[in-house]
């Protein structure tokens, strides 16, 4: 059975336009799959640098116009690798014209955004995922699969934490992830969203949170993001930090689970450090992002001596995912995630259903985040709406 072609038109081009164009272009390379992605088109407003990038990332063409872009008919997907302002109203726009739509997280500033967004994509009946890739490392999804043969038991607590540094120098600028009329949140929506996404798949959904955020430096020099998470600053002027630099909530899952999250950029020492621990009556389990091709596991049931946390290397044929790469022993990277996460969308799309995670756990990732929000405000417990 031959294969046909799925044409991406990407919206944005800095630190996930390179991740997903580098996903796209080596997808085909380690899956066989009935649908394959063409770099069609990227758009972005500087026609100088959007050129340059097209190049250089691997599209066929350009728009400096991102509603051309998802006018033309030579385009099937629409990817939107923007700041979080923008994505409710390309996302709708594409959904709209009937194209498919990736969409980077948090999915929206609000769950009123994030709903229409949902809506959207349901009512045009396109395919639609979010970019949770840590769901994606082989580590994670073996967590899953253990998780669901019961091998812990009943699920009692997750600790869930992402702690990065990058923003601790006061003199880091006001880039678009510190305006909370781009970003939302701070912290909780750039990182936190993550650990949510996370403990939802893993855990199951949340019922209710109690919160706490705080901004450690209020004022910032007015600067730009250069790409990946470096900026410059671009004037002596200070702007106000309108967003949390950290945020910290209890939650309590419908299971009867218990949750302790925190997301920070002011954890000296940490550049990455995506982290679970999720305990059992049978066991637990812990998975470090910066260690993400390792998962230590505790079986309560080991004998009496031998009892502790033992070290596995999801990089074998048993391991979802794993069996596409290396050999055992030869782990894979952060990159790799974007290209299984993509290699579901194709199946999604060659099936005719939306795979996990979509925009509905998009919306709901957003409702948490909004009752953390409003926890934090109010200063009590609040249930996520259903």
């Amino acid at each position: 059975m031959g294969s046909h072609k799925i044409r991406v038109g990407m919206i944005g081009y800095q630190f996930m336009g390179k991740a997903h164009s580098h996903a796209y272009r080596d997808l085909p390379f380690y899956f066989e799959q009935e649908v394959v992605p063409v770099l069609q088109a990227i758009a972005g407003r500087n026609e100088e640098k959007v050129k340059k990038e097209a190049e250089k990332l691997g599209f066929l063409s350009y728009e400096t116009d991102w509603k051309k872009l998802i006018e033309r008919e030579d385009i099937d997907l629409i990817d939107i690798v923007t700041p979080n302002n923008t994505h409710a109203e390309m996302a709708i726009a594409a959904a709209e014209s009937g194209k498919h739509v990736l969409c980077e997280k948090p999915l929206a500033l609000t769950a009123e955004q994030a709903e229409r967004m949902y809506q959207a994509v349901k009512k045009n009946r396109v395919i639609h995922m979010v970019t949770h890739n840590y769901r994606f490392a082989p580590a994670v999804q073996y967590a899953k699969k253990l998780i669901e043969d019961g091998r812990i038991g009943q699920i009692r607590h997750i600790r869930a934490t992402y702690l990065q540094d990058w923003m601790m120098d006061p003199n880091f600028p006001l880039v678009w992830r510190l305006r909370k009329e781009i970003t939302g949140t701070g912290t909780l929506g750039d990182i936190g969203a993550h650990s949510i996404d996370l403990a939802r798949y893993l855990v199951g959904e949340i019922d209710e949170v109690m919160g706490t955020m705080k901004t450690f430096v209020k004022k910032r020099p007015l600067g730009e993001t250069k790409g990946g998470l470096s900026a410059k600053v671009e004037s002596e002027h200070m702007g106000d930090v309108e967003v949390d630099d950290t945020a910290a909530f209890l939650a309590n899952f419908e299971n009867g689970a218990l949750g302790v999250f925190e997301a920070t950029r002011y954890a000296g020492g940490n550049r990455n450090g995506n982290r679970f621990e999720i305990n059992g009556s049978k066991g637990s389990i812990r998975w470090n992002m910066e260690k993400m091709n390792l998962l230590q596991v505790y079986f309560d049931d080991d004998e009496p001596g031998l009892q502790g946390f033992r070290t596995i290397h999801c990089t074998e044929e048993h391991h979802p995912y794993a069996e596409v790469y290396w050999p055992a022993g030869h782990g894979i990277g952060y990159e790799h995630t974007f290209i299984n996460l993509l290699s579901c969308f194709m199946d999604g799309v060659a099936k005719g259903v939306a795979p996990r995670p979509n925009f509905e756990d998009g919306l709901m990732n957003q409702r948490v985040m909004e009752a953390v929000v409003n926890s934090t405000e109010k200063r009590q417990w609040i249930k996520i709406p259903k």
